[in-house]
C-alpha cells in the first residue's frame, strides 16, 4: 500500500521516516520530490567491470549547469536524507524529467528497508540536457511492507553524495 502525500508527511513527524531536509511544497498527492545535489559522478572507463572497481570522476555542478551527454551514465545524489524502518522507498524520475528523455534512477528503483542516506541517482539522457543542483528531478513513495522486517545493513548505508558502483565488493561475483 501506498503513502500518500499527507500520509508521508504525517509518518516523518512521527518519526516513522526520514526525510530532511524537508519542505511540504515538495510533497505530492502519492510521493515528496527530490533535489539534485551539488555533485555528479562519472565513470573514466569506456568498459565498466563488475568484477573490479571502476576509475570515476567527481565533478561539481556548476550554476550554469551540466550538460548530460547520451550514452554515459552519471552519479547524482538527492539532497535530502530519506529513509525508513518501518516503510520502503521507491525512488523514479519525475515526469517533466521523463519528458525530456531523462532517466533518473535507472533500474534500482527499490531502496531497502533500514536504508537511510542521500539517494544516488542514476542519470541516463537519450539526448543531451543540461541539469542544475537543485533541480527536482525524482519523487520518492513510501510503501508500507508485509511480514517480518529485516533492516538493510549493506556497503551503501548512510551514503551522503553519489556513489559508484560496489558491485566488485559482493562475495557472489568477486574473483576471490
Amino acid at each position: 500500500m501506498i503513502l500518500t502525500g499527507p500520509e508521508i508527511e504525517r509518518a516523518r513527524n512521527l518519526g516513522r521516516l526520514v526525510l530532511d531536509p524537508f519542505d511540504p511544497k515538495h510533497l505530492q498527492p502519492n510521493s515528496y520530490d527530490l533535489m539534485l545535489g551539488p555533485t555528479l559522478i562519472h565513470y573514466t572507463g569506456e568498459v565498466l567491470d563488475t568484477h573490479r572497481e571502476n576509475a570515476f570522476r567527481e565533478m561539481p555542478i556548476p550554476d550554469e549547469g551540466v550538460v548530460l551527454e547520451p550514452d554515459r551514465i552519471y552519479l547524482g545524489s538527492s539532497v535530502e536524507t530519506l529513509g525508513s524502518e518501518h516503510l520502503v522507498p521507491v525512488i523514479r524520475s519525475r515526469s517533466g524529467a521523463a519528458r525530456l528523455g531523462l532517466f533518473v534512477h535507472v533500474t534500482a528503483d527499490l531502496i531497502d528497508i533500514g536504508s537511510i542516506g542521500q539517494s544516488t541517482f542514476q542519470l541516463h539522457a537519450v539526448q543531451p540536457v543540461r541539469v542544475h543542483a537543485g533541480d527536482r528531478l525524482a519523487q520518492v513513495t513510501f510503501w508500507r511492507t508485509q511480514g517480518e522486517i529485516t533492516l538493510y545493513d549493506g556497503k551503501y548505508q548512510g551514503s551522503a553524495g553519489p556513489q559508484p558502483s560496489q558491485i566488485h565488493r559482493d562475495t557472489s561475483t568477486a574473483k576471490r
